[in-house]
C-alpha cells in the first residue's frame, strides 16, 4: 500500500509502543509491570493455586508469593521453574528474574 505524502503514516507509532514510551518517560513502567504481573497471577497459575495464595508482590524483579499451607508450598516449589518460565514468556525474562515462596 503506497503512502500518501503528508498523510502522517511515516510518523505513525503503534499504540503499545506509545504507552510504553509514556510509562518510561514518567518513570512508572516498573510499577505498571509489577501491578500487571500481580494481577495476572490467577490467570497464569490457575484458580486452585491462586485461592491458596495469601500475598503476591514483585520486588527487585523477584516475584514473592506467600502460600497458605506448607503442603501447597512444597507442591508449588516443585513446579517453580515452570511457573517462572510462564511469567517470563508472558512478561519477558528481564521483568521477572526469580520466584521466592514464603
Amino acid at each position: 500500500m503506497a503512502k500518501k505524502p503528508g498523510s502522517g503514516q511515516e510518523d505513525a507509532v503503534h499504540i503499545g509502543q506509545a504507552i510504553n514510551d509514556l510509562l518510561s518517560s514518567y518513570h512508572i513502567k516498573g510499577k505498571y509491570d509489577a501491578a500487571n504481573i500481580v494481577g495476572s497471577w490467577e490467570r497464569l497459575v490457575g484458580k486452585p493455586i491462586a485461592r491458596r495464595t495469601k500475598k503476591v508482590f514483585l520486588k527487585d524483579r523477584v516475584l514473592f508469593v506467600q502460600i497458605e499451607s506448607a503442603a501447597m508450598k512444597h507442591d508449588i516449589s516443585l513446579h517453580k521453574g515452570h511457573i517462572l518460565e510462564i511469567f517470563q514468556k508472558e512478561f519477558g525474562a528481564e521483568v521477572v528474574k526469580g520466584i521466592i515462596l514464603m
